[in-house]
């Protein structure tokens, strides 16, 4: 058994929580490229997105020059509900691997969301209610997004219609009855309540949905509704600010021990929470002040950094939203039924997107099966039934370790646990029962999505 001169928990005090976002676009050497208004193929402005966000995150959105941006007391205090959370030290998974790395995670479960998702909930909930706000919408794939803002909402006193990923409903009722119990309505999407709903199920049917559709049918609701805006749980700017409280309360914990991460790791669907693990710790990247490697995980059945393309294309599934320079396997690709449902989504943030271009962030995808040996290698010795999402994390971080036994190098490799698997044992099931697939998607079927990428010119 190793000595261990670091504790199994680093445990932040609430004074050592933060009280300032990390805006790493104030560091980015070449911003992302606007988002597109469809109607006029130019710039969105303010103006443009107001109807559809809250105010303050919109200037948030738009935000590229500071670094730091207060946390109002009003979110803080929510905050302190769950946070500060831990960083741990692997020990027993170190052991069991016989890997000379050091492996480190920051755990996000332990809110009743069970994920990473209440940081920025908490936020835009704040913001809506600031701004005299009844009621919002939104959409969410596994559940955690949809639970995690329907706390918020309780909290704040606001309505919520959630669009529940068809197919997550169907595979999670116990976390659609948790979004229902904090008082949110839940609609599994695609539905016959929108126009945007009942075109593709006039297109697909039979679909088990995508967040895609559910974004659309989220947008249609809040802008047709009065008093009500649209707020969405991963991809864009703001929502990666919130999430920078995972990589600052990570700093500075490691930093109590002057450990400096070689290798970080989080998973990919939309980007909130990789791009919050990783925020501070690539904002010293890009002034020369690391040399951390930055590791991406996506599932092959969805892959929309390694195999996407770096255009313009809808947020959403009908064609609503404004256009975002991203990588994008076509806003018209419908994903495989996987049990990631948090991962289920055809583009990627923005910010995610352009970093990986300029060769910051090295992508990964890896295979549903594999991903649940991880998980549960996980689980045996660490005490943790991973949520299938953070389990993507897990697989590379244990692969990069296997790696380091093999070259003998003790590096130290930093992952996102962003959440607890105990609503997906039907994933769980299915894996112990022997019937879990990988469902990669073709060259046709990419071929499909990639036809309903819009030409534009950049």
């Amino acid at each position: 058994m190793k000595t261990r001169q670091i504790p199994y928990k680093i445990y932040l005090s609430e004074e050592e929580m933060p009280r300032y976002w990390y805006n790493v676009k104030a560091h980015m050497k070449v911003q992302h490229e606007p988002f597109l208004n469809p109607a006029t193929g130019k710039p969105c402005t303010k103006a443009d997105l107001q109807p559809v966000f809250c105010d303050e995150c919109i200037d948030q959105e738009l935000n590229t020059s500071d670094e730091q941006i207060e946390i109002p007391e009003g979110i803080r205090s929510f905050y302190r509900t769950f946070r500060p959370s831990p960083v741990v030290r692997a020990y027993f998974l170190e052991e069991q691997l016989g890997t000379p790395a050091e492996i480190y995670y920051k755990f996000e479960g332990s809110n009743t969301s069970g994920s990473h998702k209440l940081n920025s909930a908490a936020a835009q909930a704040y913001y809506a209610k600031k701004q005299g706000l009844k009621s919002l919408t939104t959409e969410t794939g596994a559940g955690q997004w949809g639970t995690a803002l329907a706390m918020a909402s309780a909290f704040y006193g606001l309505n919520l219609d959630v669009y529940m990923v068809k197919v997550s409903s169907e595979q999670k009722p116990y976390r659609k009855e948790v979004i229902r119990t904090y008082g949110a309505n839940v609609i599994p999407s695609p539905s016959d309540t929108t126009a945007a709903g009942r075109k593709i199920l006039k297109e697909f049917p039979g679909t088990g949905g995508s967040l895609g559709c559910a974004i659309s049918e989220a947008v249609e609701k809040a802008t047709s509704t009065p008093s009500c805006r649209y707020v969405l749980g991963s991809v864009l700017d703001h929502v990666l600010l919130h999430q920078s409280v995972i990589g600052l309360e990570s700093k500075t914990a490691l930093d109590k021990y002057g450990i400096t991460p070689d290798v970080i790791i989080g998973c990919c669907g939309g980007g909130s929470n990789f791009g919050g693990l990783i925020a501070p710790f690539m904002g010293e990247k890009l002034q020369g002040k690391n040399d951390i490697e930055f590791i991406g995980v996506e599932p092959a059945s969805c892959p929309s950094l390694t195999r996407g393309k770096y255009a313009y294309d809808f947020c959403d599934s009908a064609k609503t939203t404004p256009l975002a320079k991203m990588y994008t396997l076509g806003c018209g690709f419908m994903p495989s039924a996987s049990h990631a449902g948090g991962l289920r989504y055809h583009g990627m943030s923005p910010i995610i997107s352009r970093l990986y271009h300029d060769g910051y962030i090295r992508a990964v995808a890896v295979e549903q099966s594999k991903v649940f040996d991880a998980a549960i290698k996980f689980a045996k010795c660490e005490g943790i039934l991973p949520a299938p999402e953070s389990a993507h994390a897990i697989r590379v971080a244990v692969d990069e370790a296997l790696k380091c036994k093999e070259t003998g190098k003790k590096k130290k490799i930093l992952f996102g646990l962003t959440g607890t698997g105990y609503f997906d044992l039907s994933a769980y099931k299915k894996y112990n029962d022997g019937e879990m697939s990988d469902s990669i998607p073709t060259d046709e079927d990419l071929a499909k999505g990639f036809a309903s990428i819009p030409v534009i010119k950049a």
